[in-house]
């Protein structure tokens, strides 16, 4: 099995520029928010200064989480993203850390991604796994005998 290549960077540049502006501006409404109704005293008003633009900002970086662990894990990024956006509470995004798929695995042939538990590559028909000569399931090494057909594998 080939070791899985990761990006360097896990969220977009494009997600910081957008977390950076919501925070700008959420501090900007806040400010102008405290300076209309005058602070109900200090702590209130700095627990609102800090928590909403930081809300804000999290929230925009997980999206972009969203976006690009999902283009590198060849799921539908567009559908996650959208669904991480708009679903409130950020249930989208527990949802997709839920259910997202695993690594893909890479062929060592022809370096077409596969899902993890394919015993053959879809693009070159190299084998990825060892697999049982009778039925095809993958098997582990070290096994004499398959568990699903009862073939002999040595």
């Amino acid at each position: 099995m080939t070791p899985v290549v990761r990006q360097k960077g896990s969220i977009p540049i494009a997600a910081w520029v957008v977390a950076a502006i919501l925070a700008g501006v959420s501090l900007l409404g806040v400010m102008f928010v405290l300076s209309r109704h005058g602070g109900g005293g200090f702590f209130p008003a700095f627990l609102l200064f800090l928590i909403g633009p930081a809300i804000l900002s999290g929230y925009a970086l997980l999206v972009g989480y969203v976006y690009a662990d999902a283009k590198r894990r060849n799921m539908r990024y567009v559908m996650w993203t959208w669904l991480a956006i708009l679903v409130p509470n950020g249930i989208g995004i527990i949802l997709y850390f839920l259910l997202r798929d695993p690594w893909p695995v890479y062929c060592s042939r022809c370096g077409a991604p596969a899902q993890a538990g394919f015993a053959f590559c879809s693009q070159c028909g190299a084998g990825m796994a060892p697999a049982c000569p009778n039925c095809h399931k993958i098997c582990q090494t070290g096994w004499t005998h398959c568990p699903y057909c009862g073939g002999n594998l040595s």
